[in-house]
């Protein structure tokens, strides 16, 4: 049986100042934590909380994407195949480091511009220089808040 966690990703502008405010929230620490990045993986909620800080934010409060993590590649795979079978515009990426870790996921885009992710994480920690990648799917970025 495949094992689902939900994945928020929220922009940060004070990473510092956020992780406090989660630990508070979760009571609990983050269990990943760079310069420009932070992960909670709380069991209860099942969750998978990530931080990312981004200097231009516009609107605060903002998402950056959201996403299901799975428990294998096959599970990823599936989601492919699933996707493309009800004609969903997808983009794969196999083998990326992204989010300090080694992972395989398929993004899709809602009709109201949300993106999700599907991914699995092969290595949890890796090279300390890579950088967060929650912008590598195509998208249009809205640069004004609606009121």
């Amino acid at each position: 049986m495949t094992t689902f966690k939900t994945h928020v990703a929220l922009r940060v502008a004070d990473l510092n100042r956020s992780i406090a405010f989660y630990q508070a929230m979760f009571g609990a620490d983050p269990v990943k934590h760079k310069a420009d990045y932070a992960k909670f993986d709380i069991d209860n909620p099942g969750l998978n909380l990530t931080l990312n800080v981004e200097s231009d934010i516009v609107c605060l409060g903002t998402l950056s994407h959201l996403g299901i993590q799975v428990d294998s590649s096959q599970a990823v795979e599936g989601a492919i195949a699933r996707f493309k079978a009800a004609k969903l515009a997808t983009f794969e990426e196999h083998n990326t480091d992204c989010c300090y870790a080694l992972q395989d996921k398929v993004w899709v885009t809602d009709p109201d511009g949300n993106r999700w992710e599907i991914f699995v994480v092969k290595v949890a920690d890796t090279a300390p220089e890579k950088q967060i990648c929650a912008a590598t799917a195509p998208t249009q970025i809205q640069k004004t808040c609606c009121a």
